[in-house]
């Protein structure tokens, strides 16, 4: 459920390092409205549970709605300023709400967000395995759910929110989610091997790896692993393969320029042609690959690759 943003943008990609800051900037149609992405990676007691911190800020002349779609991280966002609007939850049975700091597991379901004219935040990208370290849960436990930090982690959920909106720049908003994750966390609450094993694997292989052949490599049987794996993570082994390899063709058709066609990018991903990932793409965001693309014009908070100096 990361916000995203309209078309005719200005963007300006800013990666922050742990030694210093490089940046390249990228101008699109007009100098307003703009956009801005800040990457940086946790600290290395974090390292294991969280991929990367992504900082964004845009402005947009006209409010909207943002899909949020499937992904292969949970849902870890800190607003700064405006509230997180879901409209649509990923579970229907979950009511609409506003969020400062909102959680959620892994989904297999489209969320709908109403994004303002200003948008400004950061993403924590959570992997499943760490959950339980983080959260004291497993990523099984808030499967299709959003909830607010606070309500989940008490007062150092709503410590991480009230600071962010006092931190001056990026560089202290990224310490701030250091320090307050950092004492959250418990690095001796982990996945066990097998199952860390299998989800790697998944993730590694891009979602093509068979339930039997991962099974296989940690010594369980198929059921075994299907009914280990859906209690921890939320999702089947199939599913979530299924939302790995949608995740990496997500990223393909938001980046590749416009001659790349639909066939490359189910070629590239992994899928047996274009009507199977025409047929994935619709039952995992809710549209067609076309209809999201014309919709959506601009990447993910997930999406940023901003070029590393």
């Amino acid at each position: 459920m990361s916000p995203g943003l309209a078309g005719g943008l200005s963007l300006r990609w800013v990666v922050v390092d742990p030694v210093g800051l490089t940046a390249r900037t990228r101008t699109m149609n007009h100098v307003e409205p703009s956009s801005e992405w800040v990457v940086r990676p946790p600290s290395p007691r974090l390292a294991p549970f969280v991929d990367r911190y992504i900082g964004y800020r845009f402005r947009v002349h006209d409010p909207g709605l943002h899909r949020g779609l499937p992904a292969a991280h949970m849902t870890l966002i800190a607003s700064i300023g405006p509230s997180i609007d879901v409209v649509a939850q990923a579970d229907p049975a979950q009511s609409p709400d506003s969020y400062g700091c909102v959680v959620g597991g892994l989904s297999s379901r489209p969320a709908l967000i109403s994004n303002g004219t200003h948008q400004e935040g950061v993403a924590v990208e959570l992997t499943p395995l760490g959950s339980r370290a983080l959260l004291g849960m497993p990523a099984g436990e808030l499967q299709n759910t959003s909830l607010e930090l606070a309500d989940l982690a008490g007062s150092e959920g709503a410590e991480l929110w009230q600071r962010l909106q006092a931190a001056a720049g990026w560089t202290d908003r990224f310490a701030v989610c250091d320090e307050v994750l950092g004492r959250m966390v418990d690095p001796d609450d982990v996945v066990s091997p097998e199952l860390s094993h299998a989800w790697r694997t998944l993730l590694g292989t891009c979602g093509n790896a068979t339930v039997s052949a991962v099974a296989e490599s940690i010594g369980w049987s198929r059921q075994h692993l299907t009914r280990r794996f859906g209690t921890e993570f939320g999702l089947s082994p199939k599913l979530a393969a299924r939302v790995i390899r949608f995740s990496k063709a997500r990223q393909m058709l938001a980046s590749t320029p416009s001659f790349i066609t639909l066939a490359q990018v189910a070629a590239a991903c992994g899928y047996y042609d274009q009507a199977h990932l025409d047929r994935d793409f619709t039952e995992l965001a809710g549209c067609s690959p076309s209809a999201w693309m014309a919709a959506e014009q601009v990447p993910f908070v997930q999406d940023a690759e901003p070029a590393r100096a």
